[in-house]
This record gives C-alpha cells, sequence and structure tokens, in this order.
C-alpha cells in the first residue's frame, strides 16, 4: 500500500501537467455579445428600431451602395445558422454589376436583437419590408438563401408588389416537415443544442449541408456560434435560435412556393439533402427527407414563372463553392 500510494499521486500529477498543457496550447475563445459585438462585418453595420409583440427591438443592415448603379436594389436574407456578413463576396459580385445591396440580420439573428418572444416568418416579413420603406426603395429583386428562402417566399406572397425578382438559394422548407418529423417540446430542443460543442457543430454542418469548402472556411462561422457562450446573456441567444428553428417546423411554406406569380430561380446544389429535424424522423421516413433537387424541379414546373438550375458537386452554401456558375446564373436572372 505504501508503494501503490506515491504511484497513484505520480498518476494524478501527470494527467494534471497534460491536461494543463493541452489547455495552454488551446487559446480561450474571445468572447462575443449575443449581438455578435467583437464579431466583424465586411461593411457599416446600421440599426433601425422596430417593435415586434409590443417589445421594442432593434435590427441591424449593411446598405452598400454600388460605384456606378444602374438604379435597382437587391435584398439579401440570409440562412439560420450563418450571420449575414457570409454574403461579403455576393454584395461585391452584385455592386460591381450596378445593384444596391440591402443585407439584414433578421430579428433573432447576427447583430439584430433576440426577442423574448417567438419568432414569426410573417413578423420577418413585415420587419423587412418596413426597412424597405425606411430606406424608401419601393421594389427590389430578393436572392436568398436556406432559412431565408422560406422568408423570401411569405414576403413575395404578402408584398408581390414589392417583389421584382426571387432568388431562392438551395432554400430549406420545399416540403412540409411536419409529414415526417414529430413535434418536439422547446425546452428538448433547447437542452440538445446547449449540450453541442464546436468540434460536433462542426461536424453537423458539413454533413447537413455536404460542404465543399476547406475546413477554414466555416471556422468564422463556428466562431459566432460558439464566442457567445460567455455571454452573461446566452440564454436569451439560444432561446432565440430554438425559436427559429420552431418556425421551420410549424410555419411551412411549401404548400404556397406554387402561389409565386414574380419571376422565380431556384439554384440548387445537386449534393444538398439539408432537411431540418431528419434525425427526430422515424428511421422509416428519413431517406425521403431532403430531395431537394428534385423537389425544386417539381415546384418551378408548377408555377407560372419560375425555372430550377442544379449544380453538380455542390452543397447548402451554393454561392460559397461555385461562386462564378451562381454570378452567372443570378446576373442573367436578374436582368431578364
Amino acid at each position: 500500500m505504501i508503494r501503490i500510494v506515491p504511484a497513484a499521486l505520480a498518476a494524478a500529477l501527470l494527467a494534471s501537467l497534460l491536461t494543463t498543457a493541452h489547455a495552454a496550447d488551446t487559446p480561450p475563445r474571445e468572447p462575443y455579445g449575443i449581438a455578435l459585438e467583437g464579431f466583424a462585418y465586411p461593411y457599416p453595420v446600421h440599426q433601425l428600431p422596430l417593435v415586434n409583440d409590443g417589445e421594442q427591438l432593434s435590427m441591424a443592415y449593411m446598405d452598400v451602395a454600388p460605384a456606378q448603379p444602374n438604379g435597382r436594389t437587391v435584398v439579401l436574407l440570409h440562412g439560420r445558422n450563418f450571420p449575414s456578413s457570409y454574403w461579403a463576396p455576393v454584395i461585391r459580385m452584385l455592386n460591381d454589376a450596378g445593384y444596391r445591396v440591402v443585407v439584414p440580420d433578421q430579428i433573432g439573428f447576427g447583430k439584430s436583437s433576440k426577442p423574448a418572444g417567438e419568432l414569426h416568418f410573417d413578423t420577418l416579413a413585415r420587419n423587412t419590408i418596413a426597412l424597405l420603406d425606411h430606406l424608401q426603395i419601393n421594389k427590389a429583386d430578393i436572392v436568398a438563401h436556406s432559412l431565408g428562402g422560406m422568408l423570401g417566399v411569405r414576403i413575395a406572397r404578402a408584398y408581390p408588389d414589392r417583389v421584382a425578382h426571387l432568388v431562392l438559394t438551395a432554400p430549406i422548407g420545399l416540403e412540409d416537415y411536419r409529414l415526417y418529423v414529430p413535434p418536439t417540446p422547446t425546452e428538448a430542443i433547447i437542452a440538445t443544442e446547449d449540450k453541442l460543442t464546436a468540434e460536433g457543430y462542426r461536424k453537423q454542418l458539413q454533413t447537413n449541408y455536404a460542404i465543399k469548402l476547406p475546413p477554414d472556411a466555416i471556422t468564422p462561422y463556428i466562431d459566432a456560434r460558439f464566442n457567445i457562450k460567455s455571454s452573461p446573456d446566452y440564454p436569451r441567444w439560444l432561446r432565440a435560435f430554438v425559436s427559429s428553428g420552431q418556425m421551420i417546423y410549424r410555419e411551412p411554406v411549401a404548400h404556397e412556393i406554387p402561389l409565386v406569380t414574380e419571376p422565380t430561380l431556384f439554384i440548387m446544389g445537386a449534393d444538398d439533402h439539408n432537411a431540418p429535424g431528419r434525425p427526430n424522423a422515424p428511421e422509416a421516413l428519413r431517406a425521403k427527407m431532403g430531395q431537394n433537387a428534385e423537389l425544386a424541379k417539381a415546384l418551378a414546373a408548377k408555377m407560372p414563372n419560375a425555372r430550377a438550375e442544379v449544380i453538380p458537386n455542390t452543397g447548402h452554401l451554393v454561392f460559397l463553392e461555385a461562386p462564378e456558375k451562381f454570378k452567372e446564373l443570378v446576373l442573367s436572372f436578374l436582368g431578364r
């Protein structure tokens, strides 16, 4: 026994030293605020005061003017897992073609307020139109990605006179996820999301989005999520993030898409099979979900003025993975 105790102490000391050395090699995360304070955006960010459900909020946005204006404006609508800063190359592309580009962070996302109440597509649509009114923009083209595609459809349906063209870039919501996935309580989703690690999140993005980018290209967006965990307001951010997932599930737009009358272009990645909630669906139904390119083609065929383009060897982040093809498709379509 006299010999065993020092050996155990030595082992414990060695483990402690190795842990300390690993911690020293791993720099601590620079904390961000839940409005992404500390996370840089590519252009100046402005704030629009709003009231949603009696709550005073602030909607962040970039408004980027071209050097040689063509008199038209494009509104970019972001997805759920990315701040609007990821549109930077598309902003440049559109500016170079003469477009004014307005890029909001929807309430609940990015540098905008995180509300105490639930998120709803109708409210986000009204907020976006309020921003256009504030900027005195009567009509705009909309280029939307992922969750932003669902919002773009809701805007086009509710405010058709304000939309000239609609580009749905790897949109979700092309099917009604309620047909596959049982409802999940918000508190259960919060608990699951809170346990997710940065490395687990990276694997989740790579798996769900079939990302064709180098790992470093998505690191800033992983930081944008996990560097806010040190904020005392993190629980409020987490609840807003989970509310956005419940919004996707509870407020489908698939049934409205065929009713959109504005010129519409779907740009799909052939390898994009993203389907929110798939892990919670019965195993027998999971394979039926996320056939997004085929869903887009079928929906476009039902619409009065739409078509779908599918880019080979491309995942969910179409405009970052195939920028030249995306540029060709978008500029040609908007120029019609």
